[in-house]
């Protein structure tokens, strides 16, 4: 088959055909994926959800046919509410299953998920009330979940989480949505974008009430925000400075 499916609680994507090259991104349970390429026990993959690509171990994955894989992903997701909850996978054997996982794939996978899930879009006003779930979560490069989380993958996860589709990358969720011109008409769920001194933009962040932002930098926090950029309290400083915002729904 040229398609599979992670039934884990979570995988790592590398850069490289190696468990020492760099995570880049994360497969959560349920996340289907089609493969490109294989070499020895490494599967190089296209995800279905963002076409985001690299390298898995073979073993943190099982075959599935396309027409599920598709199923699964595109036409009828269901994301888990709930920061950890578990899923039966056997008589006497649980697994945890962690924000943002697909649980359209329990039925495939015959696991038993009896938690909190949406299947539909949602209100812009449940952005921060997802976005409020990963608060405190720790920087992880590449991380996609509540245990570890990096910039981009924290703003992709609570759009996904309620039913709307962002590419991995700052720089590609840049490109989404309308320009809004100042921070006054913005409105809480708001993308904010950062750029570093070559000009790329390298940071994103999810607006809040009153000039206020959460964002992965260090952990998820809550800061400050003003036409300059994000101002850090503890430094007293501009620690990001603002490139662009965007209003995605």
């Amino acid at each position: 088959m040229n398609f599979g499916i992670c039934h884990l609680s979570l995988a790592p994507i590398r850069e490289e055909n190696s468990h020492r090259s760099e995570m880049v991104s994360q497969l959560l349970y349920g996340d289907c994926f089609e493969i490109l390429k294989k070499k020895k026990e490494w599967l190089y993959i296209r995800c279905l959800f963002d076409d985001y690509c690299g390298w898995i171990d073979e073993k943190q994955s099982k075959p599935i046919s396309e027409e599920m894989a598709f199923q699964i992903t595109i036409e009828n997701p269901k994301y888990a509410m709930d920061i950890i909850h578990y899923v039966q996978i056997g008589a006497h054997e649980m697994m945890p299953i962690l924000l943002g996982s697909n649980i359209a794939a329990s039925d495939y996978l015959k696991h038993r998920y009896d938690g909190a899930t949406h299947t539909e879009k949602q209100p812009k006003v449940s952005i921060v009330d997802t976005a409020s779930l990963y608060l405190n979560a720790p920087y992880l490069w590449g991380g996609k979940s509540p245990f570890g989380v990096d910039c981009s993958g924290f703003t992709q996860m609570i759009y996904r989480v309620n039913g709307y589709r962002l590419p991995r990358d700052a720089y590609q969720q840049a490109k989404e949505g309308a320009t809004l011109s100042f921070i006054e008409e913005s409105k809480p769920g708001d993308l904010a974008f950062f750029d570093n001194a070559e000009g790329k933009i390298t940071h994103v962040g999810v607006l809040l009430e009153n000039n206020y932002i959460m964002h992965a930098h260090g952990c998820v926090r809550i800061d400050r925000i003003d036409q300059s950029g994000i101002y850090n309290s503890e430094r007293k400083s501009h620690s990001h400075p603002l490139r662009l915002i965007k209003k995605i729904i």
